[in-house]
Formats: C-alpha cells, structure tokens, sequence
C-alpha cells in the first residue's frame, strides 16, 4: 500500500480509467472538502511491480478526535467505495489494516464495505436509490408511480420553469435556499466557503451544474448534480415550502432526468436516504430508482457508537427557532467536526 497525492498521476490516470468511479472519486472532490476544512488529501493504492496503480481509494486526513488519529473516506460523502475488482477486495483490506496500523491511525472509516476482517466492523448505516438511465427518457418515465405523474402535470400547469447554470449567481439562488430548507430542519448549513469553492473547483471545471426551477422568476427549488464518468448524482436540494403546492421540486428532477437521458449517462444516483425517513424513501423509489442498502466500514480497535449526539435535538430547536444567521455561524464553527 502506498499513500500518494490526491493529485499524483498515477491515481489520476487510474481513476480516470475505472468504469465504476464516481465524482466522488476525482481528485477535485477531495480538493474541494480539504481546501474548505483544512484537511490532508491523499490516495491509497496497491500498486504492482512497475508502480502501476492496480486498486485504491482516496482518503482525507481529518486531523484527530479525542486524541485518535483518523482517516475517512470520504467525509461528507454518501457512498465512495474502493476502486477494487472483487477479487482483489479482501487483497485490499488486509493491506489497507495493516497499513494503517504501521501509521498509527486508530480509525479508518469508509463510506463503503469490505470483506470481513478481524478489527473491521460494518453496519448497513442507510439505504442508496439509483436509477438507471441507459432505456431512454420514454422508457425511464414509465417507471414514475402514478402520484409522480400527476404532481409533474400540475408542475406543467403551474408554469414551472427549469433552468441550469454553473455561475455564482445559480450557487446563490441555491444556497439563499439551501439555507432555508437547513434551517427548517434544523440542521446547520455548511459554511459559504464551500459552496464559493464548489463553483470554482468543480462546477467550472464541468462536473456538476445547479437546476433551478422558478415561478415567475423567482427561484423556488434548486439542486445540485455532480456529473462524470456516465453517473449523475443528486447532492443537495433546497426548496421553499410555500411554493411546494406547485410541485416544483417533481419539474426540477424530470428534468434532471431528462438531461442525463439525452446526454448518454447511465445511471442518476439519487444520494443516501436514513433508513427511518420512510417518506424520502417513497419519493425517490417513486421515480423507478432501485433502493439497496449502504454498508459503511470502519477499521478501529472497538466497533463504533453509533447513537447520535444527545445534542442533536436540542441544536435542531435553536437553529428553528432561530434567525438563519444562527445556522450559518453553527455551520461555520462546527461543521468541520462533523466529518
């Protein structure tokens, strides 16, 4: 195992040349959360004899918690599983421990499987919704449930209207929302820096767009898709409640649709949804998408606490009843820790 640059050629040229990577695996991903956060993005790769890179994974230092030493990948990131032919994924995982018991680093977490090994521990931490795109825009729509195809005839009637865009004033359109719909749920946003550098690093360099839908000009949903290498991703989708009656966000993912349709990709994942959120499940099962479990993996001493924050509930309470400014200043002194 050998650790390298997250911008070392050899990953590039490998990663560029797997079938399965996502743009969750391109360097400027890793770029992007490291520059915000103030991470240490690498790769880890088994390479062969010449050096080649045959398997690997990025990683990104998060510096330490509690005194652990701990390396994750990706934070941040719904599914980002090893670049491994099957055959050489338990190859991989004994290296990849033994690796990261000769550095000290007391845990290693994955957001992605591997095979059983001792001090490797797994758990099924959500559900993954994908939607396969390669029958064509005719074929895929036949797959909506009957509720989706009426709340996209009322979107159509309500003079919806989708638009996309790479500029700073689509990513400001967005976050004005993102910031609303975070705060409804009560959740911190994530720091503005990061959506600046999104814009910068990866919207402009072609892989990943804002969709916007508006009512008579003015935004009221918006997304944003991550598209490389045949895959389009759902990440983060924004909303304003008081236009839900006019289906915006059904106009703003057939659209979605569409576009990955005509432009050859082959598959639009849909992100991770928590197993008890029953409701967003529905919804994105309710476009034809395929649900199938996401197994996390986490190489430590002890298997991990998984209970949530007895904190949580009550920030969830401020940041609603709160100005938004509370859920930025949240957002800009604790979302870091959250990795």
């Amino acid at each position: 195992m050998q650790v390298l640059d997250i911008d070392d050629r050899r990953w590039s040229s490998f990663m560029h040349a797997w079938p399965d990577a996502s743009p969750f695996h391109h360097p400027r991903w890793a770029r992007l959360l490291a520059d915000c956060y103030g991470y240490r993005p690498l790769a880890l790769a088994l390479t062969d004899g010449p050096g080649r890179v045959a398997a690997g994974l990025p990683v990104l230092d998060v510096g330490s918690r509690f005194g652990r030493r701990r390396w994750v990948s990706l934070p941040f990131t719904d599914s980002c599983p090893p670049l491994v032919g099957m055959d050489e994924a338990g190859t991989l995982a004994d290296a990849l421990i033994d690796d990261l018991a000769a550095r000290r680093v007391a845990v290693f977490e994955l957001r992605a499987g591997l095979p059983p090994r001792a001090g490797l521990h797994t758990h099924v931490a959500a559900v993954v919704h994908r939607l396969p795109l390669t029958a064509g825009t005719a074929e895929v729509a036949r797959g909506f449930s009957k509720m989706h195809q009426r709340n996209l005839r009322r979107a159509e009637g309500s003079g919806v209207r989708v638009a996309y865009g790479t500029s700073r004033q689509d990513v400001d359109d967005f976050y004005r929302l993102h910031l609303l719909t975070r705060r409804r749920l009560g959740l911190p946003i994530q720091p503005r820096r990061f959506f600046d550098l999104l814009a910068e690093q990866v919207l402009a360099a072609g892989l990943g767009f804002v969709v916007t839908a508006r009512v008579a000009d003015v935004p009221v949903a918006a997304a944003v898709f991550l598209t490389w290498n045949g895959m389009l991703v759902y990440k983060y989708g924004a909303s304003d409640t008081r236009y839900w009656s006019l289906r915006p966000n059904h106009a703003l993912f057939w659209s979605a649709i569409h576009w990955g349709c005509d432009n050859g990709y082959r598959v639009l994942d849909w992100g991770r949804t928590d197993l008890a959120d029953r409701g967003l499940r529905d919804f994105k099962s309710g476009w034809g998408a395929i649900e199938s479990p996401l197994t996390y993996a986490v190489v430590a001493d002890q298997p991990p606490g998984l209970n949530p924050s007895r904190l949580r509930p009550a920030l969830g309470v401020l940041i609603r009843h709160s100005s938004p400014w509370v859920c930025r200043a949240l957002g800009e002194l604790l979302y870091r820790y959250a990795a």
